[in-house]
């Protein structure tokens, strides 16, 4: 598979969203980028606020110019917190060092894109995200 399609990245969101609602979680937004930082689809459930659109790009941006999930970048932040300013700082702010944010990898371990939830809890968006990801035939990297 050379990348996510406009399909796929629809299937991710549709699948998030419903282990969303069985989760009972609050208003999601969903976004799913390319493996260049680009934005393939995104949607905004009812009830979520609109500043939501920012947090989820952040998560999935920094997995991918990262290369690793949101739960590693947080991770490095609590134990490196100047390096992963830094980092973020490389990249004009543009990631959300937390979990939320999934890399999404094909059969052969090659990195794709990544997926970046917002809305609940970040280990239940991050949570969310494998869902939709798994649910698309794909594997998911927390």
């Amino acid at each position: 598979m050379a990348g996510i399609s406009l399909g796929t990245a629809q299937k991710i969101i549709a699948a998030a969203r419903a282990k969303g609602r069985e989760m009972d979680l609050n208003p999601l937004s969903v976004v799913v980028l390319d493996q260049g930082g680009h934005v393939i689809a995104f949607e905004r459930e009812d009830g979520a606020s609109p500043g939501r659109f920012g947090i989820a790009h952040g998560k999935a941006y920094g997995c991918v110019m990262l290369g690793m999930p949101g739960s590693a970048i947080h991770a490095r932040a609590e134990q490196q917190p100047y390096f992963v300013g830094a980092l973020n700082g490389l990249y004009d702010g543009q990631f959300v060092p937390v979990p939320g944010g999934v890399l999404v990898k094909d059969a052969d371990g090659t990195v794709l894109g990544a997926v970046g939830i917002t809305g609940d809890t970040s280990d239940n968006d991050a949570a969310a995200a494998v869902a939709g990801v798994e649910a698309a035939g794909l594997s998911a990297v927390a």
